[in-house]
């Protein structure tokens, strides 16, 4: 029988642009806590290769409801990370309660056409302090993504603590990124630090 979580809350798993394969960390990320019982929810975001902000928000909000109040841990990577964001400030009520792993967010400054709607992401510090009991950033020191450095385009804006993986690229398959027990350790913590 599998061992319980220590952290017992559901998991919302947010995927980015063209979505995430089968060999995705984010796929093995679901298959891990749905064997240790733990609510989980991911949903697939509409159109993911020619991506709508108003359509991935309505799915955003429809995968949220119904959440208990006690909270939520959100795992976002790339686009869904931006998602999250405009969802925290664009919120007509107080979200859930969350701790929140924003990993590979592409840069705030990104000139792909596909998803040119979600940018540029509002980096309000106070709206993402309000919106979660914790978020942290992981990104890697060589994210074609995001060439300014995850330190520049997210932290310093948003005051928050920020993991960087050498040589982590994207954090996706391409990078090296199928299982990764570090996330799965995160989701199963209490506390926000991502090691």
């Amino acid at each position: 029988m599998p061992r319980r979580p220590a952290r017992s809350v559901p998991v919302v798993v947010l995927h980015g642009w063209r979505g995430s394969e089968p060999e995705h960390w984010q796929s093995w990320l679901v298959d891990q806590l749905h064997a240790s019982e733990r609510q989980v929810r991911y949903p697939t975001l509409p159109d993911p290769d020619q991506p709508q902000l108003d359509a991935w928000l309505a799915a955003l909000d429809e995968t949220l409801t119904g959440l208990p109040d006690a909270g939520v841990d959100v795992v976002a990577h790339s686009l869904g990370a931006v998602l999250w964001l405009q969802h925290v400030a664009s919120a007509s009520e107080a979200p859930h309660p969350a701790r929140v792993a924003l990993v590979a967010p592409p840069s705030p400054q990104t000139a792909i056409a596909e998803i040119a709607g979600f940018f540029p992401p509002p980096l309000d510090v106070d709206v993402v302090r309000h919106a979660s009991e914790g978020t942290v950033l992981v990104a890697g020191d060589d994210d074609p993504y995001v060439p300014e450095g995850i330190a520049d385009a997210y932290a310093r804006p948003l005051k928050i603590a920020t993991t960087v993986l050498a040589g982590g690229g994207h954090v996706n398959v391409d990078s090296g990124f199928g299982p990764w027990p570090a996330v799965l350790d995160w989701c199963n913590r209490d506390n926000l630090a991502f090691y």
